[in-house]
């Protein structure tokens, strides 16, 4: 028996040595891995990027990249004069609402005020070709009970007197002012649910999982009560998102819909003398079909 355990011993290292040490560490599912990592704070999609060179933080539900961990300074700054540097703000909560126009602007005449600069029903803002920023207040509390420093973008018009309005806020302030868009429109009803079940993985990703482990090579990842892992799971939304609740909602009497879109929109923001170029070089029109 001692032999045996010894060729066995024997054998495992000769074919541990014949892959490389990063292939003998990397997890059997990727997915799985970094969804149970993100389990309390969530990754944006840059986040990989960004974890190689930057020190990062977790804050507002994220997990964020802080400051280089290079003497990138210089290149930034040069970046920002002479090219173009683009930043990921994916993490800025986006807030939805649809319905009327005369609807939507009566109520939200309420949460601004035109002393502090152009609201919501500026024309400019209303045509959809220019994004706006102002300061929320509670409704009918100006200037006291200031809730914080929005953008704002509206869908430019179908023909049609519905209209669709994007509300950028910062995750620290995303639950107050949900909170005031929902009283001030009545929408208490919600809409659409969250999936709360984790989406299983599939049959043929199971099989291999257990093909692998007949062969020795490497168990299936087991947690402290030696249960099986929790299975892939599809992440939806941010961290500012319970994910049991519900993420639209929906009022019967003024026919508004408010949904939380946040990580669903992403936001990148380049600064620089050449942005233009880039973005017209990256992004091409689509053809218009006509009927």
């Amino acid at each position: 028996s001692k032999k045996q355990a010894e060729k066995a011993v024997h054998q495992k290292k000769e074919q541990s040595k014949t892959k490389c040490r990063k292939a003998r560490r990397r997890h059997i599912n990727l997915v799985a891995e970094f969804n149970h990592r993100q389990r309390k704070n969530i990754w944006l999609e840059t986040h990989i990027w960004h974890a190689k060179r930057f020190h990062m933080v977790k804050k507002w539900g994220y997990c964020l990249g802080n400051s280089p961990t290079e003497k990138s300074y210089r290149a930034c700054y040069r970046a920002m004069t002479k090219h173009c540097l683009l930043q990921d703000l994916s993490y800025y909560c986006c807030l939805e609402l649809k319905g009327k126009e005369n609807e939507l602007l009566k109520q939200l005449a309420r949460i601004c005020s035109i002393d502090t600069g152009l609201t919501f029903q500026e024309a400019c803002y209303l045509s959809g070709r220019f994004e706006g920023s102002l300061n929320l207040y509670r409704a009918d509390r100006y200037p006291e009970d200031m809730l914080g420093p929005v953008t704002f973008i509206w869908k430019p018009r179908d023909g049609s007197e519905n209209r669709q309005l994007w509300i950028w806020v910062h995750p620290a302030l995303k639950q107050d002012i949900l909170r005031e868009l929902k009283a001030i429109f009545q929408c208490s009803e919600p809409e659409e649910i969250c999936i709360t079940e984790p989406v299983t993985t599939s049959v043929q990703e199971e099989k291999q999982v257990e093909v692998v482990t007949s062969l020795g090579n490497k168990r299936k990842k087991e947690d402290k009560e030696g249960e099986k892992a929790v299975p892939v799971k599809k992440i939806i939304g941010d961290g500012t998102r319970d994910p049991f609740q519900s993420y639209s909602w929906i009022s019967q009497t003024t026919g508004i819909a408010i949904s939380d879109r946040s990580m669903e929109i992403l936001r990148y923001r380049l600064i620089g003398p050449l942005s233009h170029s880039v973005l017209t070089e990256t992004l091409k029109a689509a053809p218009v079909q006509t009927v």
